[in-house]
């Protein structure tokens, strides 16, 4: 996504949120293991907790230390910043962790978009995907704001299974519930299963974008949204494109956020 904006004459800045990482291959205004790492409180003998309890805590530490981020941000005007997040889902579901950093972004008069990341790999089974459709649903009910669901990894999907993820893009779900009703033996299941696909329809956030890295009108396609979202580049003037000359990078991450500082 960086390599793609930088080839239409645009800056993307990248912030690292997830006390976890080990290595990334692109370059980060800031760091959040600068403040804190996972490693170095897993080691702590006093908390002895695991990697989950470890990042949890974590992220609620870099909450009660939001001035860092702020220092790190600085106050350049039309900054558009990607938080590369952790992909735990409970940050998102059970946690106030992420709700407040949506908060203090808009209490600094970023316009914010939730970009939810699916791994099209998973998405292969109906359940499957009902599974991520409710995760990505609970995500957006937890922190209101503006979201964009993106199926990741389609580069490395089969020719074959590319074409039976398509009907998973913008499904019909209660299609997709009659072609599996013969899977499903307990009624009482069934019921459920009915209704979990009416909840899904009535909110009409079933629909996914597909993210292919080596393609770029995709890629663009996927930016476009997050720019209607926040709308970005209202005010901005045009600039020509420069030259494609490399292919975007493999970018590893779960979940993102993107914003724009308001002039």
């Amino acid at each position: 996504m960086v390599q793609h904006s930088e080839s239409l004459n645009r800056s993307v800045q990248v912030v690292n949120l997830d006390p976890a990482a080990e290595h990334f291959d692109y370059p980060v205004m800031a760091d959040i293991r600068e403040l804190i790492q996972v490693d170095d409180v897993m080691e702590d003998d006093s908390l002895r907790f695991g990697p989950n309890g470890g990042l949890v805590f974590c992220m609620e530490y870099f909450a009660n230390n939001f001035d860092w981020l702020e220092e790190s941000l600085g106050h350049v005007e039309d900054d558009y910043i990607l938080f590369d997040c952790p992909g735990q889902i409970e940050l998102y579901t059970h946690l106030p962790v992420m709700r407040q950093l949506v908060e203090q972004l808009q209490q600094w008069e970023f316009r914010v978009c939730g970009v939810f990341l699916v791994d099209s790999q998973f998405m292969v089974e109906s359940f499957k995907f009902i599974s991520g459709v409710m995760a990505a649903l609970s995500a957006m009910v937890s922190l209101e704001i503006p979201q964009v669901n993106i199926m990741t990894k389609m580069d490395l999907l089969s020719p074959k299974a590319k074409k039976e993820i398509e009907k998973y893009l913008d499904p019909d779900m209660y299609s997709m519930m009659e072609d599996n009703s013969d899977t499903i033996r307990s009624t009482k299941f069934k019921k459920l299963t009915q209704a979990i696909c009416g909840l899904i329809d009535d909110y009409s956030m079933v629909r996914f974008l597909p993210f292919d890295r080596t393609d770029e009108e995709g890629i663009n396609i996927v930016l476009q949204h997050i720019d209607f979202s926040i709308q970005y580049g209202e005010d901005l003037e045009f600039k020509e494109p420069k030259e494609n000359e490399e292919e975007p990078a493999n970018l590893n991450y779960d979940e993102i956020f993107q914003g724009k500082v308001d002039s």
